[in-house]
Parts: C-alpha cells; structure tokens; sequence
C-alpha cells in the first residue's frame, strides 16, 4: 500500500470561508426564482478568508442589489449570517440562512384575487 502524506498546512496556509452545498442550494435556488421574476440578471461570489459572498446584480454595471454574508468569525455573537442591502446597510443578521433570506423571498409574494 501506498503512503498518503497529507499537505503541508504551515504559517503560510491560508484557510478560506465557502458556502457548503446545502447553503449554496437555498441561495441559487432564490436567485433562480428571482431571474425568473425579472429582478435579478447576474451574480458573484465573492470566498475570502474572512468571508464568503453572495452578490445579486438587477444588472452587471451596477453595484449589488443584496449581498448574502457568511462570517463564521461572528457565530457567538449576532450571527454568522447577514443580507447587505445596496446601500452597504445591513437588513437582517441571524443564525440561520432561512431568516436572513426571508425578506428577498417576500418580494416574490404576489396577492391572489378570489
């Protein structure tokens, strides 16, 4: 058999924030809904050391209507998880991803006529 000698993780190691795959799921499955709709045509991701971003663009040359924020570093105190508006404002911070989504998901909402 052979040896697996594992990757040398040193000082120079840089350890990066990513989305999992069932977080990565719930957002483009928004974003899927929201192409759809008409109010979103583009995205980046955006996966630091610090963070991991989610940009959604109405349009490429303009700045992003939401950013969807995972900062591990502030797990025990508001949250790990943040929705950033336009503006650089912070709209909802949570523990969950579900919550911090739920105000985009509202605007999908349309009133049924009886």
């Amino acid at each position: 058999m052979g040896i697996v000698t594992p990757f040398p993780a040193g000082a120079g190691h840089l350890r990066q924030v990513a989305f999992d795959r069932a977080e990565l799921m719930r957002i483009l499955d928004l974003y899927g809904r929201m192409v759809a709709a008409g109010h979103w045509r583009d995205y980046a991701l955006d996966l630091g050391r610090e963070a991991a971003v989610f940009s959604a663009f109405r349009r490429a040359t303009e700045r992003p209507e939401f950013r969807v924020e995972k900062r591990p570093s502030l797990r025990n105190r508001q949250g790990m998880w943040a929705l950033v508006g336009e503006a650089g404002q912070v709209i909802r911070r949570g523990h969950e991803l579900g919550p911090v989504l739920a105000p985009v998901e509202r605007r999908l909402m349309k009133l049924v006529e009886e």
